[in-house]
């Protein structure tokens, strides 16, 4: 059977075919995410529903990056009169974000609601460079 045929396997609902499609997007690409800066905050907001962020996420902070890395497995079972049908699928992402050299990594937080993990890190501001002075030279 070819994986095309395979693939529009008559046993799948219409949704779960549009979701296979979409799939293969995200899985190609690691993990989606949006990345801002909202005053002196520098904000990453990842996409990953279906998940426990306090399993199956890890976020690591290194000499400027910042690292998400994420696995989801999921198992669904289906029992009928006389039939049962298993399914599971799994994997893992991870995506790396460069950092600014400022940010203070006590400083770092991250939260996770509805699907999507946020991770907040404030940027202090560099110290300016004063302007120039010039300094009298004196004879002695």
């Amino acid at each position: 059977m070819s994986d095309l045929i395979r693939w529009f396997d008559n046993r799948r609902s219409p949704i779960e075919m549009i979701e296979r499609l979409f799939e293969g997007d995200v899985a190609a690409s690691g993990i989606r995410v949006e990345q801002l800066v909202e005053g002196t905050t520098l904000v990453v907001r990842a996409e990953l529903p279906g998940i426990d962020p306090e399993k199956d996420v890890e976020i690591t902070l290194g000499d400027g990056f910042l690292e998400i890395k994420a696995e989801r497995q999921e198992k669904t079972e289906q029992k009928d009169k006389g039939s049962y049908r298993s399914e599971f699928r799994y994997g893992s992402f991870v995506r790396r974000l460069p950092l600014p050299d400022t940010v203070q990594r006590d400083d770092v937080s991250a939260s996770y609601k509805d699907g999507v993990l946020e991770v907040r890190a404030p940027i202090p501001e560099r110290v300016q460079p004063s302007s120039a002075h010039k300094i009298p030279i004196t004879r002695e």
